[in-house]
C-alpha cells in the first residue's frame, strides 16, 4: 500500500465488468479497497487514468472480448507501472498465458471467496509499490489535462457542484461551479422528476446509484452518472451511453491528456484557408534517458513535459491548440494575424527554453533538449501537407545549429522575429494600455468560497497577442524597466478592487512588490498614498514581496515591512521555495503570510523526499505563526496532502486561472 493510500485506509481499484459491475465492487469494497466501477470499454482507459487507481481488474468470465475489454487497458496500466488484474472462470485456465502474453500482470478465477480477492489485489499492489515506489499515484493525475475527464462532486461546505471542465462543456456550462438545482435546470424537462428521485433516494440510503439523462438540445446523446459516496461526499464519474463516447475517446492521447494526432488533424481541417500556422516540437536524447531510468520514469516525464507546454501556450498564445503527435513530437497549433510566424517564433523560443530547465527525478535532474520546426499554411495545404512541411522544418532545424527553430513560411522564405523588439515595445505598453489586470481567486482549504486574490498582469501585445506574466517581467527586467511597470501594476490594480461591489467587501486584495521595490528611497510613502487615493482599505491589502530576487539589505527590508504592518497592511513572501530561498528571510523579516511556490506545492504529491521537505517548510512557518498560501494546486490529491499538513490557504487552476475583475465579480456573486 502506498503511503497515500495507506492514510486515507484504502487503496483504489478500477473494475471493468459488462455484467457484474456493482457486485464485483462490493466486493472490493469488503475487501477493503475503494472501489471505481465501470461497464462500458469504450472510455475505459482514461476513467482508469482519472480514478487515480492503481490496480485495474478487468471482468473476462463468459468468454471476454480481449481486443475490446483488455487491450485498450493494458498501455494505460503501463504508462504509469500499474496492475492489471484478469478474472476468469475456472474452466478458461488455459487461456491464461494468453492473457499475461496481451499485458495483464495477475489473475484470479471465479468462482472467488473475499480471502482470494484480498491476496490477489495485495500481490498486485506489492508489484506496483516495487516498481514505482509508491509515487506512480501522484504522477497519473498530472498526466491527465485539467477537463479532460466527466464527473462532479458535491461539496461539503458550500453545497455547489464542482463539474470537470469537459463536463461543464457538454452541458452547456459557462462555470465549473454551480448550485445543484443550476444543474437540473440543464437537463430536459421531462427527465428532471427521475433525476431529482435517483438523486434522494442515494442521499437517503448511501449506496451507490445511477442516473441517466439526455444533453441540452441533443436528445441522441445520453450521459449516465455513477453516483457514489467518499467521506460524506457524494460525487459521480459520469460515461456517455451513446457513440459520442468514442468521439471524445479517440480525440485523446491516453498517455498525457493532450489532443491525439487524430484530433489534431481534424482541427487544422477544420481551419483549412485559414491564417494557420503549425508548431512541430520534438525532445531529443529521450531514448537515452528511458535507457537509463526506465519506462515508467520515461512516461511519467512525458506528462510533465505536456504539462510545461500547456502552461507555456497558455501563457503566450491562450486558445490555440496542443497535441502529442507520436512519441516525444508535439504539435501546437495558432490561427490568426498579424504577424503568425513571428508570434510562433516567439512561442518556439520559450518552449525549447521551458523544455531545457532540469526536470527532478528522485535524487536526479534530468536535462532535455527540443527542437522546433515551423509551418505557415499554404492555400493549398490540407492538414496532413501542413503537418508534413512542419516536419521538414523541423529536419532541418536538428540537423542546424543554432537555437533550434527553422521556419517554412508559406513562401519558404523564412522569418525571424527581432529579440530587442518585445523590451522596446514594453516601454509604449503602459501608454498604449495593454497591460490588463487579472485576479487569481485564493481560497481557505476545506472551502470554495473565495477568502481573497492575487493581482497578476497580462500583457496584450499587439502582435504576439496576450503574453503572461512571466515573460512580461523577464521583459521588464531585461531592459530596466522593472520600477515603472510594478508601479503601474500596484496602482491599477488597487484603482480596479476599490470599485468592487458590496459582495465582495470581504475580499483581500494581495498585491506584488519586488526587492527591487523595496529598495528605493520613499516606497513605503508612495506605496501607501497610492493605497489611498485608491480608497482601497489597509487592512484588507497583503503586500507580497516577490522571493525570486535577491533582498540585500535584510535588516532595513525587516524595518520597511514592519513599519508597513504598523500602517495596517499585512505581509507575505511570495514564491518561497524557488529563486533565492533564504531562511534568514523567516528569521528575519516580520511577516503574516508565506506563500510556497507553486513547483513546491506540487512536490507535495511527488516522492516521500519531496513530502518530507514541503512538509518542514509548512510546519516551519506555522510554528512562527504565518499562516501557509499554497500556489499553483491542480489537482485534490495535491490539495488533500497540503491540507493534511496544516496549509491555510491555496489558489491555483484546480480552483480558477486568473480572471478579470468583472468575471471575478461575477464569480463571488453566483457562488
Amino acid at each position: 500500500m502506498s503511503g497515500d493510500d495507506a492514510a486515507d485506509g484504502q487503496t483504489s481499484l478500477f473494475i471493468l465488468s459488462p455484467g457484474d459491475r456493482d457486485g464485483l465492487c462490493q466486493a472490493a469494497r469488503e475487501a477493503g479497497w475503494r472501489a471505481i466501477g465501470a461497464r462500458r470499454a469504450g472510455d475505459a482507459p482514461q476513467r482508469y487514468l482519472r480514478s487515480e487507481a492503481q490496480v485495474a481488474m478487468v471482468d473476462m468470465r463468459g468468454g471476454g472480448d480481449v481486443a475490446k475489454l483488455l487491450t485498450p487497458l493494458v498501455p494505460a496500466t503501463d504508462a504509469g507501472g500499474g496492475a492489471l488484474i484478469v478474472l476468469v472462470d475456472q474452466d478458461e485456465e488455459q487461456g491464461i498465458t494468453a492473457l499475461l502474453d496481451v499485458g495483464a500482470t495477475h489473475f484470479m478465477t471465479a468462482p472467488f471467496n473475499g480471502a482470494m480477492l484480498r491476496a490477489t489485489l495485495t500481490s498486485a499492489q506489492r508489484m506496483v509499490d516495487r516498481l514505482g515506489g509508491g509515487a506512480t499515484h501522484s504522477r497519473r493525475a498530472q498526466r491527465i489535462r485539467r477537463g479532460d475527464a466527466l464527473y462532479w462532486e458535491l461539496g461539503r461546505t458550500d453545497s455547489l457542484l464542482q463539474l470537470s471542465e469537459s463536463l461543464a462543456r457538454h452541458l452547456d456550462i459557462g462555470t465549473s461551479q454551480i448550485t445543484p438545482s443550476m444543474l437540473v435546470r440543464r437537463l430536459p424537462r421531462s427527465e428532471r422528476r427521475a433525476v431529482l428521485t435517483a438523486l434522494r433516494a442515494m442521499i437517503r440510503a448511501g449506496r451507490p446509484a445511477a442516473l441517466a439523462h439526455a444533453l441540452p438540445g441533443r436528445t441522441g446523446d445520453r450521459l449516465v452518472h455513477h453516483l457514489r459516496m467518499e467521506d460524506g461526499v457524494i460525487a459521480a464519474d459520469v460515461e456517455w451511453l451513446s457513440a459520442a463516447h468514442e468521439r471524445d475517446l479517440s480525440s485523446r492521447d491516453y498517455l498525457t491528456g493532450l489532443r491525439s494526432r487524430h484530433s489534431a488533424l481534424e482541427w487544422l481541417e477544420q481551419r483549412t484557408g485559414l491564417a494557420t500556422t503549425a508548431v512541430l516540437l520534438s525532445i531529443g536524447q529521450f531514448d537515452r534517458m528511458n535507457a537509463a531510468y526506465g519506462q515508467v520514469v520515461g512516461d511519467a516525464l512525458l506528462g510533465r513535459i505536456a504539462r510545461r507546454i500547456e502552461r507555456m501556450v497558455d501563457d503566450v498564445a491562450p486558445g490555440s491548440m496542443v497535441a502529442r503527435i507520436t512519441g516525444t513530437e508535439f504539435l501546437v497549433g495558432l490561427t490568426g494575424e498579424p504577424a503568425a510566424s513571428d508570434r510562433a517564433t516567439f512561442l518556439a523560443r520559450q518552449l525549447i527554453a521551458a523544455i531545457g530547465r532540469p526536470f527532478s527525478a528522485g535524487d536526479h535532474l534530468i536535462r532535455l533538449i527540443a527542437r522546433c520546426g515551423i509551418a505557415q499554411a499554404r492555400t493549398e495545404d490540407d492538414a496532413t501537407h501542413l503537418l508534413r512541411r512542419a516536419g521538414v522544418a523541423l529536419a532541418d532545424a536538428r540537423q542546424a545549429g543554432g537555437e533550434g527553430i527553422r521556419i517554412l513560411s508559406a513562401d519558404r522564405h523564412s522569418r525571424q522575429v527581432d529579440p530587442d523588439k518585445l523590451e522596446t515595445d514594453l516601454r509604449l505598453a503602459l501608454d498604449r494600455g495593454e497591460i490588463a489586470i487579472l485576479f487569481q481567486p485564493q481560497y481557505p482549504v476545506g472551502s470554495r468560497v473565495i477568502s481573497g486574490v492575487e493581482a497578476l498582469a497580462r500583457w496584450s501585445h499587439p502582435q504576439y497577442g496576450p503574453l503572461g506574466a512571466g515573460i512580461l517581467f523577464a521583459t521588464a527586467e531585461r531592459s530596466d524597466y522593472m520600477l515603472p511597470l510594478s508601479a503601474h501594476i500596484q496602482a491599477e490594480a488597487l484603482r480596479q478592487a476599490a470599485a468592487w461591489p458590496r459582495a465582495l467587501a470581504n475580499l483581500r486584495l494581495s498585491i506584488n512588490v519586488t526587492a527591487a521595490d523595496i529598495a528605493q528611497p520613499g516606497f513605503m510613502n508612495d506605496l501607501l498614498a497610492i493605497v489611498d487615493r485608491s480608497g482601497f482599505p489597509r487592512a484588507r491589502l497583503t503586500v507580497e514581496i516577490t522571493e525570486s530576487g535577491l533582498i540585500e539589505d535584510v535588516d532595513a527590508a525587516g524595518a520597511l515591512l514592519t513599519a508597513l504592518r504598523a500602517e495596517g497592511l499585512a505581509v507575505a513572501i511570495d514564491d518561497f521555495g524557488t529563486g533565492y530561498s533564504s531562511l534568514a528571510y523567516l528569521k528575519s523579516l516580520p511577516l503574516d503570510y508565506l506563500k510556497i511556490d507553486s513547483g513546491l506545492a506540487q512536490d507535495i504529491a511527488g516522492t516521500a523526499r519531496d513530502r518530507i521537505i514541503v512538509r518542514g517548510v509548512i510546519h516551519m512557518a506555522k510554528s512562527l505563526g504565518l499562516k501557509v498560501v499554497a500556489e499553483g494546486v491542480e489537482t485534490e490529491n495535491q490539495l488533500d496532502l497540503l491540507a493534511r499538513e496544516g496549509c491555510d490557504y491555496y489558489q491555483g487552476f484546480l480552483r480558477s486561472a486568473g480572471v478579470s475583475s468583472a468575471d471575478l465579480v461575477a464569480l463571488v456573486l453566483a457562488g
